[in-house]
């Protein structure tokens, strides 16, 4: 699809022939056990359209730098002459979500800060002046599902795969703006059953009841979303861009007010007592498959 790989990163603009161009975006990761030169976030140029490809293996986990980052690199698109994104990841994992083992090593004000960080990256994805498609590629529980909802369109890798909002089942109260993008998109009913029980559910369930928009090959994924992309930019800019800010308002709206409350309640939760058992349960398990 591309055509070079550069062997040496030098985390600058390299240009591949013309069609495409290749940006790396650097970020240093806090986790010691992490490359702290690792590149966070692959950035390929698809004429107006910009991939931002997360990469921080095994999973795409999100700490507090990937958020950032990535609100960054949303926030910078337009003002860059990007006129559409694609969100996507490695083959066979979107993102795993918060990065549960790491966060347990934070104090309280750093937690409540990658949750503001967070809720700060959700409004740049719903308020984006420009589409924003996720190329779905492969496993996206908890925080990777929610990435995808802000999003205008979504496509996901068929296969084995899952997708949801897990956060009841390790021990967290589902945020009320998530809740509310997951309604907006479900329907009080599926958002009630999804959300309660915490659910991970297949790619064509995933379909069936409104959570996605297309389920296509997985060497296919984000090059369906580039369609997707290219289909919006093909109509009248000024009238698609006026229309989609209007059909995005509600989602934009649940932004506009005073989250300092709800970001007190949904920080007090992570240190409710079992929440705590129940992520430091779900962090051992997760050690022991390393």
């Amino acid at each position: 699809m591309y055509t070079q790989r550069p062997r040496q990163p030098s985390f600058r603009r390299i240009t591949t022939g013309g069609r495409y161009s290749l940006n790396f975006t650097k970020i240093r990761s806090p986790d010691r056990n992490y490359n702290l030169s690792t590149i966070m976030i692959l950035t390929f140029e698809h004429g107006p359209i910009r991939e931002l490809r997360m990469n921080r293996p095994p999973v795409n986990a999100l700490t507090s730098e990937l958020i950032v980052a990535l609100r960054q690199a949303i926030e910078t698109a337009p003002q860059q002459g990007i006129r559409a994104l694609v969100l996507s990841g490695s083959p066979g994992r979107f993102s795993g979500g918060l990065d549960v083992p790491f966060l347990l090593t934070l104090n309280r004000p750093a937690i409540a800060a990658v949750w503001r960080e967070l809720y700060a990256l959700l409004k740049a994805l719903a308020a984006s002046p420009i589409p924003i498609a996720a190329a779905i590629t492969g496993h996206a529980p908890a925080g990777g599902t929610v990435l995808a909802l802000f999003c205008d369109c979504r496509v996901m890798a068929a296969g084995d795969f899952k997708l949801g909002l897990n956060e009841v089942q390790v021990g967290l109260p589902l945020p009320p703006v998530i809740l509310a993008a997951l309604r907006r998109l479900v329907g009080p009913r599926q958002a009630e059953r999804l959300a309660v029980s915490g659910l991970l559910i297949s790619p064509q369930e995933a379909l069936e009841v409104g959570v996605i928009d297309e389920v296509a090959p997985a060497d296919q994924v984000i090059e369906r979303a580039l369609e997707w992309c290219k289909s919006r930019l093909a109509l009248p800019a000024e009238a698609m861009a006026v229309t989609r800010r209007e059909a995005r308002a509600d989602l934009v709206e649940v932004f506009e007010r005073d989250f300092d409350a709800e970001l007190q309640k949904v920080t007090a939760a992570w240190w409710h007592p079992e929440t705590q058992s129940t992520l430091r349960a779900l962090a051992e398990k997760l050690g022991k498959k390393k």
